[in-house]
Order: structure tokens, then C-alpha cells, then sequence
């Protein structure tokens, strides 16, 4: 009788648990919702006037007035063009990272390793790195800009959290059939890593698509701004205004930020699945 009395009481408790874990992430999702439709209405709404969440009617002489200026053709490339470099070279680094961290047996593993995790609270900071970046003669190249942000030490410690979640019977098998460890780095564990990849790319791709500090201290070269920078520019500069051709100033800066955002929108749905799997693993085995 006891039994069934404990047994009620625990389901009872997981249930109650539940109902409030669902509760805050609803609220949570509301919160984070909230504002983005609030930018998104008042981007299409010239009539918006507080907080309204559904517009009255919809215009987009904003977006096309935007998508309009040539101006911020070269811009938007340098955004995908340092984008899709930073996601490539910060996967690859990040990768062959992790995988050489998990070698144990390797000569200095634990320095190494102990390197990397003390690189995560201690940085030399931004005028070292400044006058490091000039001395070496990388200032105005867009790649000085994609490698601070391509190599995480973060990153390293989840992909390492990931390959170690990897049977290692894996690894004996192949070594036993004469795989060297590039071959069973490519053959192996890449292929069984496309949690992690998704995760940790996505992590790089929005850190750089959102990236204008390092674009701003060591570009500058106007032909190589990217997006974030010319928009911050023509928003502080009111090179938006939109007055003349009757486009209110508010409805061309939200949808300068939809513009910004949307890419990672869309993307991240396609991308979930591998996401929330990723970041699991490497939050359990970190």
C-alpha cells in the first residue's frame, strides 16, 4: 500500500514538473517572440503606433526601398562571403582540434588540453590583439576578421566532448583493418558527427553573419565593410531616411533588422534536429 502511495506521489510530482517546465518555455518563448514581431509589424505597418502585434495593413515599400540601393550590394556579399569562409575554416580547425585532444596517448595531452581550457577565461585582450594583428601586416583583409571568430576554444572543448562519445571500438576496428588516423578521422568520425557539425557551424555562422567589431577595427576600406557595418552607418547617419519618397524612417530601420536576421530564420529550422542533439551530447560528456 505504501508502495502504490510513494509511486502516486512521484507521478504526481513529475507531472506537476512538467506542466511548469512547459509553462516557462512557453513564456520564454513569448518573450523572445514578443519583440521580433513587434519589429517585424512595425517594418510593414506605417500606421503603428505602441505595442501592436498585428498589422492593420501591409506595406513593404521599405523592403523594396532597401533592397533597392545598390550601395549595399558589396556589403551583403562581404557578409555571405566572410560567412560561409569563417563556417569552413572554423569547422575544419575545430574538427582536427578535437579530434587531436581526444588522443590521450599523445605526448603533452593534458598541457594541450589544459592550453586550451585556460584560453577560455584568460584573452590577451583588444589592444594586444590590435597591435599583434598590425605588426603582422593583416590589417584590412577580410580574413583577419574571419579567423578570430572561426576558432573557439569552446568549440573545441564540444567537439572533443563529441568524438569521445563515439564508441572506440570504432576506432580499434579500423586500426586493426590498416586505417591511419586521417582515414579514420574522414571515413569515421566525420560522418558520424553531423550533430556536432550542424551545431558548432551554426554556432560560427551566426557569430560572424553578426560580427561589426572586428570589421570596424581592422578594416578600412570601405569596399570591404560588411553588411552589419554599412547598416550600423546608415542608421546612426540617417543615410535610411526614407522621408522624401514617403517611407517613415522607423519602418525602413525594422526592416534593415528583419533584412539582418531573417537569413538565420530560415536556416535554423532545417537545422534543428541536429542542433539540439549536438549541443546535448557535449553538454552531458563537457
Amino acid at each position: 500500500m505504501k508502495e502504490k502511495l510513494s509511486f502516486k506521489k512521484g507521478h504526481r510530482g513529475r507531472t506537476v514538473f512538467l506542466i511548469c517546465d512547459v509553462i516557462f518555455l512557453v513564456l520564454l518563448m513569448v518573450c523572445m517572440l514578443i519583440p521580433l514581431m513587434k519589429v517585424l509589424v512595425d517594418s510593414v505597418d506605417p500606421s503603428t503606433y505602441g505595442l501592436r502585434l498585428i498589422p492593420k495593413k501591409v506595406d513593404l515599400a521599405a523592403y523594396k526601398y532597401i533592397l533597392s540601393k545598390s550601395s549595399l550590394y558589396q556589403p551583403l556579399w562581404v557578409s555571405v562571403y566572410s560567412t560561409v569562409l569563417a563556417t569552413v575554416i572554423g569547422l575544419l580547425l575545430t574538427t582536427l582540434a578535437g579530434y587531436v585532444v581526444i588522443q590521450k596517448e599523445m605526448p603533452g595531452h593534458k598541457l594541450i588540453v589544459g592550453s586550451i581550457m585556460f584560453t577560455m577565461m584568460f584573452s590577451g585582450g583588444m589592444i594586444p590583439t590590435y597591435l599583434t594583428i598590425k605588426q603582422l601586416g593583416l590589417m584590412n583583409r577580410v580574413i583577419t576578421c574571419v579567423l578570430p571568430v572561426s576558432l573557439s576554444a569552446y568549440n573545441i572543448i564540444l567537439m572533443k566532448s563529441f568524438f569521445e562519445g563515439i564508441p572506440g571500438t570504432l576506432y580499434e576496428a579500423a586500426e586493426l583493418d590498416g586505417a591511419t588516423p586521417m582515414s579514420i578521422f574522414a571515413r569515421i568520425v566525420l560522418p558520424l558527427s553531423k550533430p556536432a557539425l550542424a551545431s558548432i557551424g551554426l554556432f560560427i555562422a551566426v557569430g560572424m553573419w553578426n560580427n561589426y567589431m572586428n570589421f570596424i577595427l581592422y578594416i578600412t576600406d570601405a569596399d570591404k565593410k560588411n553588411f552589419q557595418v554599412k547598416v550600423r552607418e546608415l542608421i546612426l547617419s540617417d543615410g535610411l531616411s526614407g522621408t522624401n519618397i514617403g517611407i517613415s524612417e522607423d519602418m525602413l530601420k525594422n526592416a534593415m533588422v528583419i533584412i539582418v536576421v531573417m537569413p538565420f530564420l530560415i536556416i535554423y529550422p532545417f537545422l534543428q534536429k541536429y542542433f539540439v542533439k549536438g549541443v546535448t551530447v557535449g553538454a552531458v560528456k563537457g
